[in-house]
């Protein structure tokens, strides 16, 4: 299979620190891909590694199917950093016609694709239209959207987005969701970047767990799940008071459940290792009960990136004191 990305055994420093440590990874063409982790924790500077931006201590990185050094080969890819990149006192076409033209993409073409990109992401309105206006003017989130038709003016086969919804509200953030879906209906492949394990879960095919420059997990959103080996139930209960008692007795039952999270309308159980559902069901109904929703479910992304960025941040913060 050609991947478009992979990623063997990469290794970046900074002075004492390590960045990035024997990272290994594949991204199979076509995906949505989501490289997760704390801040801190590499994923940026795997980023800029794959661009070609920086260059690994060891290790090696081919992208779309060439070494990432190799020429013209970064040209088919878009970029989105964290950080905004634009001229603050150029206008908005003309940055974009700029950002364009590095990628050799004709002017008729380019001119044509901005407006496209400039209508469909409302910066030309028939109240205004902030094409025309410097990037200085623009709001946090207007030059965000700037910046992301700047990594798609000139049609990537790969586009790489770090953080794509910061400084966006929750409208533009959706607007840019779609899109990325689209990209992906087209066949492109898309590896973002976040924190927003929301996001991550609604979009992504595949993820990788990264934490003090390691990756912890990798795989489908399915494999992931399964990997972290917890049994959950999402249960949901008629506000009986006079069953309260009886059932925090249950809930508190340290051979059936592990832990309780309560979100307010459903209650997260971890299940004990060698827990029975069944007779937790039964139980809470013999406790007086009503039971509107009783449900096996897998953890969820955020419990899975908690659990496993937590466990190792103190293994090596211990490591680091040892």
């Amino acid at each position: 299979m050609n991947f478009a990305v992979e990623i063997d055994h990469v290794v970046k420093k900074f002075t004492q620190h390590v960045a990035v440590r024997d990272l290994s990874l594949r991204i199979p063409p076509g995906t949505v891909y989501g490289l997760l982790g704390p801040n801190g924790a590499g994923k940026t500077t795997t980023i800029r590694m794959v661009l070609d931006i920086i260059a690994p201590d060891s290790g090696q990185i081919r992208v779309l199917g060439a070494a990432n050094n190799a020429p013209g080969v970064i040209d088919r890819v878009g970029y989105l950093p964290e950080e905004r990149g634009l001229y603050r006192r150029m206008t908005v076409r003309r940055v974009l016609h700029f950002l364009a033209a590095l990628k050799r993409v004709p002017s008729a073409a380019a001119t044509q694709r901005i407006n496209d990109w400039l209508e469909r992401l409302q910066l030309v309105t028939q109240e205004r239209d902030w094409g025309d206006a410097r990037v200085e003017e623009l709001s946090r989130g207007m030059q965000q959207k700037v910046q992301f038709i700047g990594a798609l003016v000139h049609e990537p086969q790969m586009v790489i987005l770090d953080e794509p919804f910061s400084a966006l509200d929750p409208i533009n953030a959706q607007a840019l969701k779609d899109i990325i879906l689209e990209l992906k209906r087209a066949g492109r492949t898309i590896v973002f970047s976040t924190h927003l394990m929301e996001s991550a879960e609604r979009l992504c095919d595949a993820v990788c767990i990264i934490a003090a420059g390691a990756k912890l997990v990798d795989g489908t959103l399915a494999e992931v799940r399964r990997a972290h080996g917890l049994r959950q139930v999402a249960l949901s209960l008629d506000g009986d008071e006079g069953a309260r008692e009886g059932v925090q007795r249950v809930l508190h039952d340290a051979s059936l459940v592990q832990r309780v999270d309560d979100s307010n309308q459903v209650l997260e159980l971890d299940l004990a290792p060698a827990a029975d559902p069944q007779l937790l069901l039964r139980r809470l109904i013999d406790a007086g009960a009503v039971v509107q929703r009783f449900e096996l479910v897998q953890p969820s992304l955020h419990r899975v990136f908690v659990d496993r960025v937590s466990a190792a941040q103190l293994e090596h913060a211990e490591a680091t004191h040892a």
